[in-house]
């Protein structure tokens, strides 16, 4: 690696920040309202440059919109249609226009990406950072207080390895992590227990879904293989989401419900 990228060195070694897709996702919140600002605050040519620039990004994200609501439809085109008698074979081609296609699993992932599951819980209760961590003092007289220890059940993978204790800011006591989840099929009305793969997401925050932090409401990925599901194709569906609806903290173990 060059010798001037040390900034992409220390990424590599070292990480991001915790918080620093939240951090990214604020900021991309707070750049139209800049933007308005600025282009209220600039005069003469940096204003004329400002504007021309603007302009062409508005019309480069009308054109992306308007390229995805195009859909897949046939369309008569009435001036297409040969006079006199057709064969029947033709009778499906001729005269008909064909736009771009927007595939059904396409728009699905759109659904996905955007977060728009029917969950069986939709709200829950906002937790407050007092709750959810406990400040761990650290140095010689205790003066230091920036490590946090989580208070709720966590779940981290099978290759997980603690960091050097002088640099660990997060705290996942062992006795707090979970591996499996109870989960109920609601078709089937039958109940599992199954290995969970990953947290997708924490309704709470981006930082608690990358510590892995089970709440009410939090969105787990669980090893369905045992179930022996298939999809339409004949293909074996190995992981499944199910949202948790029961207090882990409280519980003692986790009850999820699977989402199908």
């Amino acid at each position: 690696m060059p010798q001037n990228e040390y900034m992409e060195l220390f990424r590599k070694r070292f990480g991001r920040r915790q918080n620093h897709e939240e951090r990214l996702r604020k900021k991309e919140a707070r750049k139209p309202k800049e933007d308005a600002k600025k282009s209220r605050k600039l005069r003469g040519i940096k204003a004329k440059l400002w504007s021309k620039k603007r302009y062409s990004e508005k019309a480069t994200m009308r054109k992306r919109i308007k390229m995805h609501q195009e859909k897949d439809a046939k369309e008569k085109d009435a001036d297409a249609v040969p006079k006199g008698a057709v064969p029947s074979y033709l009778l499906d081609r001729e005269g008909v226009t064909r736009t771009k296609v927007l595939s059904n699993m396409i728009k699905q992932k759109r659904k996905e990406k955007a977060g728009k599951w029917q969950v069986p819980i939709p709200k829950v209760r906002a937790m407050t950072e007092d709750e959810m961590f406990k400040i761990m003092r650290s140095g010689k007289r205790k003066k230091k207080a920036w490590k946090r220890v989580i208070n709720k059940p966590c779940f981290v993978g099978p290759n997980f390895t603690r960091k050097n204790p002088k640099f660990e800011r997060y705290i996942r006591p062992s006795s707090l992590r979970f591996k499996r989840a109870n989960v109920t099929h609601p078709e089937l009305k039958a109940t599992f227990c199954l290995e969970i793969v990953s947290v997708k997401k924490n309704p709470q925050s981006v930082l608690y879904t990358s510590l892995g932090v089970l709440t009410k409401g939090t969105i787990i990925e669980v090893n369905v293989s045992e179930l022996g599901l298939v999809t339409q194709t004949g293909k074996v569906i190995w992981a499944k989401y199910a949202q948790i609806n029961n207090n882990p903290e409280f519980d003692g173990c986790i009850n999820a419900v699977l989402l199908v």
